[in-house]
């Protein structure tokens, strides 16, 4: 199931990166050692692994621009990494590299309430920027699942969402600026406190570049005023296909949600015990769906979603009565990736995004596919965005299973692409979707990404072989995207 895992340095070429790393490093922020380096082989994708030749724990932004000089003149690749929480592979380690944690750079420098903004370093965890707002009646609006841990440099890097993400936006959304280290050690700054920055809009191409063009030492991001009041309503419903249906009548009918979640029976039955929601686990569809601001609107909008709800075939709705209920029926579409373990060994989780109107199809593509893959699938998803998250559920000690499992989440990625969405909403690329890019983007597009990867690191050396691939490598997966009738590069050889 995994990749090997043998260290593909020799002992000499560490002793020459370490020599002169520690000509500036303390030996605290050095781990050569294969116990101390073992823990960071992976990100949340555990599938894929690698050793590390080193990790560096630099504490300030001097030792960050130190340390990519260093590699640049030694040619050594090097893997930025947040808290490791990613889903992609994209913090997984590269061959005969270091990897770069910014888990010390963890202050919050700032908190500016009537400019509504933060100041931090990418080590500070997500939910900390709105535990230090929240005395001034702000937050930060972005909310991914794994808030509890995951920092927002890592946020930055793969411009993360979160459930509310469909009326406050991504990373991209509520950034401000970023300050960040180039691959020859320049400190470069993105954006800034305004609203909106001379010259090319460049902070919206680094936000979600995946560590490949800098490394983050410094983020801006915008806070919001907390609403005095959220209430959430829980529809069910007896057909998975009504349950889509649903999501795109509520944003037809003018209504943006706070928040709007869809999960499937299997999600339901497998998250109900894990932290018991109230989860109607007989229905084959529940909607979650959150209005939020001053009394008098969240009543009306409750009023004006509930009306659609009904009318879309829903055959129970509950709405939260005190803040308390509206966090447990939250609760369960938060815990569902942990929740996946009380009923299957393993997991694969799948992120991609489809227009609203494609829900149905989608999700009954998806069902024929458990079938064709003998795997059962667990369906959670961000629908106000189009957003999924499908669950491969697999065991990985049954040959074969794996193997299945990233098969099945290959086909979901391209039913995405073919009804006009995209292999990813919020994970980014990594290691695991690379080959999928080849099904969605044409040669001309991939060389126009690996254009800017050159202008911003022409050595190579930030996360290299991720999020991009070659276009050889798209020949080789036969998946090279056909236009006007024409095959590029036709005279290749192809699976």
């Amino acid at each position: 199931m995994n990749a090997p895992t043998d260290p593909p340095f020799t002992a000499a070429r560490q002793r020459e990166v370490l020599a002169a790393l520690r000509a500036f490093l303390p030996a605290r922020c050095i781990l050569a050692d294969e116990e101390d380096t073992r823990p960071y082989e992976c990100d949340g994708l555990a599938a894929y692994r690698q050793l590390p030749m080193l990790v560096l724990l630099p504490e300030d932004e001097a030792q960050v621009v130190a340390i990519l000089v260093a590699c640049r003149e030694l040619r050594v690749p090097i893997v930025p990494r947040g808290a490791g929480t990613g889903l992609s592979g994209g913090a997984m380690p590269i061959a005969d590299g270091v990897v770069l944690s910014t888990a010390r750079l963890n202050r919050i420098l700032a908190v500016d309430a009537h400019a509504r903004t933060a100041v931090v370093q990418p080590g500070v965890r997500n939910l900390a920027i709105s535990e230090a707002a929240a005395p001034h009646g702000l937050y930060y609006a972005p909310d991914p699942s794994s808030q509890i841990a995951c920092t927002i440099g890592g946020n930055v890097a793969e411009n993360a969402g979160g459930v509310h993400c469909l009326k406050y936006g991504l990373t991209v959304h509520n950034v401000l600026r970023v300050r960040m280290v180039g691959i020859d050690g320049d400190i470069i700054e993105l954006g800034n406190a305004a609203l909106d920055a001379p010259g090319f809009d460049l902070l919206a191409v680094f936000i979600g570049s995946e560590g490949m063009l800098g490394v983050v030492t410094e983020v801006t991001v915008k806070l919001v005023p907390k609403p005095p009041l959220a209430r959430v309503i829980m529809a069910s419903f007896d057909d998975i296909v009504k349950g889509g249906d649903a999501v795109t009548s509520v944003i037809a009918a003018g209504i943006i949600p706070a928040g709007l979640e869809m999960m499937d029976r299997t999600s339901s039955r497998m998250v109900e015990p894990f932290v018991k929601a109230g989860y109607d686990t007989d229905a084959a569809a529940i909607l979650l769906c959150e209005s939020d601001g001053i009394a008098e609107e969240v009543e009306e909008e409750i009023a004006r979603m509930t009306a659609v709800l009904q009318r879309s075939g829903a055959t129970a709705i509950a709405v939260s009565r005190d803040e308390a209920e509206r966090m447990r029926f939250w609760s369960g579409r938060k815990n569902a990736f942990p929740a996946a373990g009380r009923i299957s060994p393993d997991y694969y989780c799948m992120d991609g995004t489809i227009p609203r109107k494609q829900l149905s199809r989608v999700l009954l593509g998806i069902a024929a596919m458990e079938g064709k893959y003998g795997l059962r699938c667990a369906n959670v998803f961000h629908a106000g965005d189009g957003n999924l998250h499908p669950l491969i559920l697999f065991d990985g000690n049954r040959e074969g299973e794996f193997l299945r499992a990233e098969l099945f989440g290959a086909e979901i990625l391209e039913l995405c692409v073919e009804v006009g969405g995209t292999i990813t909403g919020e994970h980014g690329v990594g290691i695991e979707k690379i080959d999928s890019m080849c099904a969605q983007f044409s040669a001309a597009e991939i060389a126009a990404f690996i254009g800017v990867k050159r202008a911003f690191d022409g050595a190579f050396l930030l996360n290299p072989n991720k999020a991009i691939p070659t276009l050889n490598r798209c020949a080789e997966f036969g998946k090279m995207r056909v236009q006007g009738g024409r095959l590029p590069f036709a005279n290749l050889p192809r699976f």
